[in-house]
């Protein structure tokens, strides 16, 4: 039977790490490990395992590694079936008959020495125990006398308070006004900037009109001056001009 010990050592630290890397080299499998670590040590294979994976392991991580490295070494050179096999390299001990005998015999033997004799005993009485008293008595409270010069204080304080209040609050009142009329004013200006806006692109159709007509203009002239360059007369006996063809 497997008595719990809470207080783990160097030497049990490293003697778990020791069972664990060489059952991981030869192949074999980490609760075999442990069951032969709690078997040694007189705990449990849970309380190897916890104690393995919470605090040894992170220790031995490089170590670990190299020992599943060496097991995979050791398959290739065994053969792929007789390696992929898991070997049991510890047996627990099948506890026999006895024991289960002697275990149930001390078991019998604690509830007798449990059990209540049927003797009268007689139960020493508890003196009672007077408490301590943390609060004052109330007959005893006396409330602190209140001066004049306490209510001035008082009185000058609040009145202070009220007047930052005030102030505060005129403050407010202001910031709400001056606020209100930014965004009125900033109406008024983004309804100028749409006029103007507007106004620019009317003068910029004004404009493309009147540089289409000023081109229509130009281009006229020239075809008349073309023209009259052309064009020769002459004036008959009775004063009338002809035009002369080339």
């Amino acid at each position: 039977m497997k008595v719990r010990q809470d207080a783990w050592t160097e030497e049990n630290d490293l003697l778990l790490a020791e069972t664990v890397l060489r059952h991981v080299r030869e192949g074999s499998t980490q609760l075999n490990a442990f069951d032969e670590v709690g078997d040694k040590l007189n705990r449990t294979a849970a309380a190897c395992g916890f104690r393995w994976n919470a605090v040894v392991r992170h220790n031995y991580e490089k170590a670990l590694q190299l020992a599943r490295k060496q097991r995979k070494q050791r398959q290739r050179l065994l053969g792929k079936d007789q390696g992929g096999k898991k070997k049991i390299l510890y047996q627990p001990p099948v506890p026999s008959l006895r024991d289960f005998e002697n275990v149930t015999t001390a078991m019998e033997n604690e509830l007798m020495e449990m059990e209540p004799s049927t003797e009268e005993t007689s139960i020493p009485q508890e003196t009672p125990v007077e408490q301590p008293s943390f609060f004052p008595m109330i007959e005893d409270y006396q409330p602190a006398e209140i001066t004049m010069s306490d209510v001035i204080s008082f009185l000058q304080t609040y009145d202070g308070d009220s007047l930052k209040i005030q102030a505060l609050q005129s403050e407010n009142e202001r910031l709400k006004l001056e606020m209100r009329d930014l965004k009125e004013r900033n109406k008024e200006l983004q309804h100028k900037l749409d006029n103007v806006q507007e106004n620019t692109n009317t003068i910029q159709e004004d404009y493309e009109t009147l540089m289409n007509i000023m081109n229509r203009a130009r281009k006229l002239a020239i075809l008349e001056e073309e023209d009259r360059q052309a064009t020769t007369f002459k004036m008959d006996r009775n004063g009338n001009l002809e035009k002369i063809a080339e």
